[in-house]
C-alpha cells in the first residue's frame, strides 16, 4: 500500500495539541471479516468534519479483536485513504513482543504515530510498564502517545523518567479520570507532552479537563453525529457554556443511560449509531455484544432530535 507522508515527533505533537479528535469503528461485514471498501468510505465520509487526527485500531476500532493481517489491512487503508489530509495514528498493545511487531508495522505502512493502549490482562508493577513503553517507543521514529487506562497508571514520575529515555513519547492520554493525577502529571511535565482526553465520552470531561490545560480530547460519537461533535468541541474551546450544557442535556446524558448498561456498550453503541445514520460498519466482534432493538430505538430518538448531523 502507499506510504504515508513522514511526520516528525514534534509535528505530531503540534497536530495533537489542538482540535477534535476521532477513533473511527472498523468496519466488518456480515461474515464478521474486515470490509476494507466499507472502512474507506467511512474514512471520506468522516474527514471533511474537520478533525485533527483520526486513530486507527483504536479501542473503538475493536484493536483487541484484530488479527495480525487484519492490523496490517485496517493501518493500510487509513494511510492510504487519508495521506496528506489528516494524520493517522495506529493503535498498539498486548505484550512488549507483539506491541513492537505492530509498531514497526505500522511505521512502515506511513502511520504519523502510535496510541500504546493498556498491555494485556496482567497486572504489572509500575518499572516493568514503564519498560514496556520504552521498549514500543525505542523500535521506531515515528511519535508516540501513551494511553493512561485500565492496567496502564503512569504518574509523573514514571512519564518525567520515559520522557529522558524517549524523545519520540510526545503524547499523554488519559482515560482514568483521576483528576489529582492528572493536575500531578500537567504540572510536572509542562509543555513536554501533548495532552489528551480519552475517558468514555469525552465530551462530559472536557470542560473541566480544559481548565487544568487538557484542551484536546478524541470524540467517540465523531463516528456517527460529526457535526454535533464539532459543535459541542466548539463550544467548549470558545466557553459557550450554554450551548455545551444543552447538549449534554439533549444528548449525552440520555445517551450515557444506554451506554452504562451493559460492558463494552462504549464500542457497541457507537456501531449501533453508525448503523441508524446510514453508514453502517457491521456488527462487533465477541466478547462485545451489540445493542438491542430497543436500545437501538433509544438511541434513533436521541439522534432524530439533533436534526441535522
Amino acid at each position: 500500500m502507499s506510504q504515508g507522508s513522514v511526520m516528525d515527533p514534534n509535528e505530531l505533537k503540534a497536530a495533537l495539541s489542538s482540535g477534535l479528535m476521532s477513533f473511527p469503528v472498523t468496519d466488518f461485514d456480515a461474515a464478521g471479516d474486515f470490509n476494507p471498501a466499507g472502512y474507506r468510505a467511512r474514512l471520506e465520509w468522516l474527514m471533511p468534519y474537520g478533525a485533527t487526527a483520526l486513530f486507527a485500531a483504536g479501542g473503538t476500532g475493536e484493536f483487541f479483536s484484530l488479527a495480525t493481517d487484519e492490523y496490517s489491512s485496517v493501518i493500510g487503508t487509513a494511510v492510504e485513504t487519508c495521506k496528506g489530509k489528516v494524520p493517522i495514528i495506529a493503535g498498539t498493545g498486548c505484550g512488549t513482543r507483539q506491541a513492537i511487531a505492530y509498531a514497526k508495522e505500522a511505521e512502515r505502512l506511513g502511520a504519523a504515530g502510535l496510541l500504546v493502549l493498556p498491555h494485556y490482562l496482567v497486572e504489572a508493577d509500575v518499572e516493568g510498564i514503564s519498560r514496556h513503553v520504552a521498549a514500543i517507543c525505542k523500535s521506531v521514529k515515528i511519535g508516540v502517545i501513551v494511553y493512561n487506562r485500565g492496567v496502564c497508571r503512569l504518574g509523573p514520575d514514571v512519564l518525567e523518567s520515559l520522557a529522558a529515555q524517549c524523545p519520540n513519547l510526545v503524547g499523554f492520554k488519559d482515560g482514568i479520570g483521576d483528576l489529582e493525577l492528572m493536575v500531578a502529571v500537567r504540572r510536572r511535565m509542562g509543555d513536554r507532552f501533548a495532552y489528551l482526553g480519552g475517558l468514555p465520552t469525552a465530551e462530559f470531561f472536557a470542560a473541566p479537563y480544559k481548565a487544568m490545560g487538557v484542551p484536546v480530547y478524541s470524540s467517540a460519537v465523531f463516528n456517527f453525529i460529526p457535526k454535533t461533535a464539532v459543535q459541542f468541541y466548539r463550544a467548549i474551546a470558545s466557553d459557550d457554556a450554554g450551548t455545551a450544557n444543552r447538549l449534554l442535556d439533549e444528548f449525552f446524558m440520555p445517551y450515557s443511560r444506554i451506554r452504562n448498561r451493559r460492558a463494552g456498550y462504549a464500542v457497541s453503541i457507537v456501531k449501533a449509531g453508525v448503523d441508524l445514520v446510514g453508514h453502517s460498519a457491521g456488527p462487533v466482534r465477541t466478547p462485545l455484544l451489540d445493542c438491542t432493538a430497543e436500545e437501538r430505538a433509544a438511541l434513533k430518538a436521541l439522534i432524530e432530535k439533533l436534526g441535522s448531523q
